[in-house]
């Protein structure tokens, strides 16, 4: 599959304006300033395709980017600490769960955690949530270029450990260095086979 032939589509706000639902879909959810925006960049050989903010809460709706004519990469609002208001906060969660709960194109969420930090509870939650609902979880730990080899294993083996995640399971990323990038799209292209 290539993931180079990209375009940006558009941004829904509710769950009237998603696209039809014609192509697979691949979701990508995590924490504010998770490098969420890196990520996605890396993965379609793109700088700014995403726009990468230092402002948590930058992305406001479920992005959709589409992928040659096979697929759709949907950028989701990052959760945590955004600086915005409550109210805000609560229609994202609404049209996120919805959507997630709703797409039948959706084959897979990739949930982005930064390999620096120790297990956070929305994280769990999230990965929980996506359990009991079916929906198939791809966990990426970013920001590895950041830690030693060792430090980098500790840390991600406390991740497995708190989330429940098995280390076949998931992938190690670096944005920086492009580390995980292959192995990232073997995993994304055997979900997204039909």
């Amino acid at each position: 599959m290539n993931f180079s032939s990209v375009d940006f589509l558009l941004s829904v706000h509710s769950l009237k304006q998603l696209p039809i639902p014609d192509l697979p879909e691949v979701a990508f959810a995590g924490r504010s300033n998770v490098g969420k925006s890196s990520l996605i960049n890396k993965l379609v050989a793109r700088k700014n395709l995403v726009k990468v903010s230092g402002r948590p809460g930058k992305t406001q709706g479920l992005n959709f980017f589409q992928v040659a004519d096979e697929f759709y990469l949907v950028d989701l609002p990052g959760y945590g600490f955004a600086r915005v208001s409550k109210s805000m906060q609560n229609s994202w969660q609404d049209l996120i769960s919805s959507y997630l709960e709703t797409r039948e194109t959706l084959k897979c969420v990739v949930v982005i955690m930064d390999i620096r930090h120790e297990p956070k509870k929305m994280d769990g939650q999230l990965l929980q949530w996506l359990r009991e609902q079916s929906i198939t979880i791809l966990p990426v730990y970013t920001k590895i270029d950041k830690l030693s080899g060792s430090k980098r294993q500790k840390n991600a083996s406390l991740l497995d450990a708190g989330h429940g995640i098995k280390s076949s399971e998931r992938v190690l990323f670096s944005a920086k260095t492009g580390q995980g990038r292959d192995e990232l799209i073997v995993r994304l292209s055997a979900v997204l086979q039909p």
